[in-house]
């Protein structure tokens, strides 16, 4: 069997995980308990997104402190074994996708709440 063809075979059928974390407060021991030990696990048999998710409430946060903080969150998702060649690590905000989708959803459920 061709190395491309088994190469396609295990992308076809790698599971994938989504999840984030908000880079808000420090990382703590129920953070690497509950989630990072898992992500790190799952590592070389998922493709694993892994994204920095916004705060509910972007008002009063200094913008310096936010962007350091998402650069800190990369940083130990890398430091606790999460290899970046394996996972996608990426700032859930700057995907302009992302906030079109929310939109849709929304106006759809709200015009599915209407028509009842």
């Amino acid at each position: 069997m061709p190395l491309a063809w088994v190469w396609y075979l295990s992308v076809q059928t790698m599971k994938r995980i989504f999840s984030g974390a908000q880079p808000t407060g420090d990382v703590h021991l129920g953070n690497y308990l509950g989630a990072l030990r898992n992500w790190v696990a799952c590592n070389m048999s998922t493709k694993a997104f892994l994204h920095r998710q916004p705060p509910r409430d972007y008002r009063g946060q200094d913008p310096k402190l936010l962007a350091e903080k998402t650069r800190e969150l990369a940083r130990i998702y890398i430091a606790v074994g999460i290899d970046p060649a394996l996972s996608t690590i990426f700032v859930q905000s700057d995907v302009a996708e992302q906030r079109q989708l929310t939109w849709v959803l929304n106006v759809s459920r709200a015009s599915l709440s209407l028509s009842e």
